[in-house]
């Protein structure tokens, strides 16, 4: 199993992409959109857990998330693992590989957001503000000095 960062260039790109469409999470069409689209410029790109070949979950690193005017930056979204994959610690395992990345181009602490209660404190996170994205959805943020 391994975790590799991936931008528009990358031979999985459209794996992933068709991955992140057909996957059980519907914000996984709202990945393959931005991909498709080419809204990962600069720096930004997405992480694909990938087994004997297989694409099985992601994330990304953006500058920016749903939520209007924030001044955080880099955010890591989209937490994915395929159910398949689930309760090998491969969400934290992915966050640790952004984080890492993250650091390696400068960054002092990553952000999150979320509307689950619990789930990110686990991987280090703080919780530290709200706000409504631009769904409509009520969610807290988090923080983490790497």
């Amino acid at each position: 199993m391994e975790i590799r960062f991936l931008d528009k260039n990358e031979p999985l790109w459209n794996e992933l992409k068709e991955y992140a469409v057909n996957c059980s999470w519907d914000a996984g069409k709202y990945l393959a959109k931005d991909m498709d689209e080419g809204y990962f410029t600069d720096w930004q790109g997405v992480f694909a857990v990938i087994d004997e070949g297989k694409i099985c979950g992601f994330c990304n690193v953006i500058k920016e998330d749903c939520v209007p005017g924030k001044p955080y930056t880099p955010y890591i979204g989209y937490v994915f693992v395929g159910e398949d994959h689930r309760g090998h610690r491969l969400s934290g395992k992915m966050i640790d590989k952004a984080n890492e990345y993250l650091k390696g181009i400068g960054f002092e602490r990553t952000y999150l957001i979320s509307s689950h209660n619990g789930l990110y404190e686990k991987y280090g996170y703080t919780p530290f503000d709200e706000g409504d994205t631009t769904f409509g959805d009520h969610v807290k943020f988090y923080y983490k000095d790497i």
